[in-house]
């Protein structure tokens, strides 16, 4: 008679994903993800994604490998086809260099965009989310525990306003996994669901406060200690603010 009670319980074990938690780039990858699926959740915030960015990048990458392709398979004898396979590399390193460029200076740390909702949650108080998509944007700095989520709107005041409305929460990643490295999936949902509400109440943080998320060639390189030190530091990580509060 307990058989079918006990298959019950064990049917509703939850299997948590175990993550390297010194793997600091698998770290922000399941993070990252996490918050996608958490404002993408028919039960939850419903949103939709953007793709458009995404597809216009996939169109460049395809057309690079195109004219690798052609270089790799092109009919003709060596060294007769000098020519195309200089014009087919040239493009190739061409197109591989713009879609870098659009990754480093564009993207930057945004991890996804979404389309305006048909009806806004607090007409109120924030209707703009009918006008505008959702820019998801996410940081993890190096040798950090702090990771921080920004909402702000897709092209806001077409894309010339900053900064414009944004919310920005940080959490230590100690919140979310153990010292095993278990990930516990359902508090990170939970609390990504509760920035998207406060921004849909229109609780906007502070533009002083703000981080455009740019950054110099030496962050990009790794050496973000020494382009604070040469330059300064003007804007304020989530971790700063973090422990401000």
């Amino acid at each position: 008679d307990d058989a079918p009670e006990a298959d019950d319980a064990s049917s509703t074990e939850v299997e948590l994903l175990q993550v390297d938690v010194g793997d600091v780039i698998k770290l922000k990858q399941v993070l990252d993800e996490t918050v996608a699926a958490s404002l993408l959740d028919p039960d939850g915030p419903a949103l939709a994604e953007d793709q458009r960015s995404d597809n216009i990048k996939l169109a460049i990458m395809l057309l690079a490998c195109s004219f690798a392709f052609v270089a790799q398979f092109a009919p003709l004898p060596f060294p007769e086809s000098r020519p195309v396979l200089g014009f087919c590399c040239t493009a190739y390193f061409i197109l591989s260099g713009i879609l870098q460029l659009v990754t480093t200076f564009y993207d930057r740390d945004s991890i996804m965009a979404t389309q305006p909702v048909e009806k806004a949650k607090y007409p109120a108080k924030n209707s703009e989310v009918e006008k505008y998509g959702i820019r998801v944007r996410t940081q993890l700095p190096r040798f950090s525990e702090h990771y921080t989520v920004i909402l702000e709107f897709q092209r806001y005041g077409g894309g010339t306003a900053a900064p414009g409305p944004y919310v920005s929460k940080t959490w230590s990643v100690g919140n979310f996994f153990d010292v095993d490295g278990f990930f516990a999936e359902d508090i990170l949902m939970d609390e990504v669901e509760k920035a998207y509400d406060t921004f849909c109440q229109g609780k906007f943080g502070k533009s002083e406060d703000y981080d455009d998320g740019k950054r110099g060639i030496l962050h990009l390189l790794g050496f973000e200690g020494l382009e604070e030190s040469l330059f300064g530091k003007n804007k304020k990580s989530g971790a700063a603010k973090l422990k401000k509060q």
